[in-house]
């Protein structure tokens, strides 16, 4: 079994045995690379780096081929955690890239809460060799960490094989590993309402447990409105122009809005239209996906659809 292992990857070319020699390895084994389930998880990955990093103008293509040196994680990090590590932008040689590696793999463990090592599926070496297992263990947990309001494909598993090189010889063994979890069987199911759709579960409840969630959003927004000296007593018809919306979006993620890019005051449906677009394509550039939810819903006063909008804003900036 080994050596049928080992002569597929000579054929692709991915993987020097002795590079790992004294380690222990998982590789994915050939049918699972085919595995839908795992392509539909690495598009999804890729597209949510795509958008995460869109104002950066970078465009990843491949998971194993275009992370490997550090510049896109660097990137992530600053974009989704405003952190910004003295290393490089651009590291042409293997060494620059490993250190380069080793600043922000130091501050992504740190900032992903995970101190113990035996919960770390990734190095440096991994993630420098174009490890997939280990650059798809990466994203998944920094998007568990900075968005989790992203939906991941969920129950993705693949067969690896888990392989020691040692002077002795190969010891080989197939696993099963998880990438992604079963969101029907959760330990927490709560969290699996929540990814559902949460503010239309919310509305499914009594009233007053709607108007209190309202209220907490409203509190929220007020608090972060009122330097600028405005105040929002109707959630349910201030936000239609879009005006509001587009300074609380540039307020939250610390951005200024050129006003001959949006209506200051917006006379008529095209013009209410343009600015709702705009703030939802701003929310897009920051990484804040709104799936279902329709500009026209908004300026149509859509009580699920602006509920949608600013849920996504207090949950992403309540703690700021």
């Amino acid at each position: 079994m080994e050596a049928d292992i080992f002569e597929y990857h000579k054929e692709e070319d991915t993987v020097n045995v002795e590079s790992f020699q004294g380690e222990k390895r998982k590789l994915i084994q050939p049918t699972s690379l085919k595995d839908p389930k795992l392509e539909k998880l690495k598009q999804v990955l890729i597209d949510w780096i795509n958008r995460t990093l869109n104002p950066e103008h970078i465009v990843v293509q491949s998971l194993e081929e275009d992370l490997y040196d550090g510049l896109v994680f660097h990137h992530l990090l600053s974009r989704l955690a405003s952190v910004h590590l003295p290393v490089e932008e651009i590291s042409l040689t293997s060494a620059a890239q490993i250190h380069k590696l080793e600043v922000i793999l130091a501050e992504l463990d740190q900032r992903l809460g995970l101190q113990d090592s035996s919960q770390i599926k990734w190095n440096i070496k991994l993630i420098h060799n174009k490890d997939l297992l280990a650059t798809i263990h990466l994203l998944v947990a920094m998007v568990k960490c900075f968005q989790p309001e992203l939906d991941l494909p969920p129950n993705v598993k693949v067969e690896v094989v888990a392989v020691e090189v040692s002077s002795s010889g190969i010891k080989s063994n197939v696993q099963t590993e998880v990438l992604t979890e079963d969101t029907n069987t959760g330990s927490d199911p709560l969290s699996n309402i929540e990814r559902e759709d949460h503010i239309e579960q919310l509305l499914k409840l009594e009233a007053h447990k709607v108007n209190t969630v309202k209220k907490a959003i409203l509190h929220f927004v007020n608090q972060n409105m009122s330097t600028m000296g405005l105040q929002v007593a109707d959630m349910d018809k201030q936000f239609a122009d879009g005006v509001i919306l587009l300074l609380l979006i540039g307020q939250l993620e610390g951005f200024f809005i050129p006003l001959c890019d949006f209506n200051l005051t917006p006379v008529n449906h095209s013009e209410m239209l343009h600015n709702v677009t705009l703030a939802l394509d701003l929310l897009n550039d920051t990484g804040l996906q709104m799936p279902g939810v329709n500009p026209q819903d908004i300026v149509s006063e859509d009580v699920t659809a602006t509920l949608k909008v600013l849920y996504a804003l207090f949950k992403k900036h309540k703690r700021i």
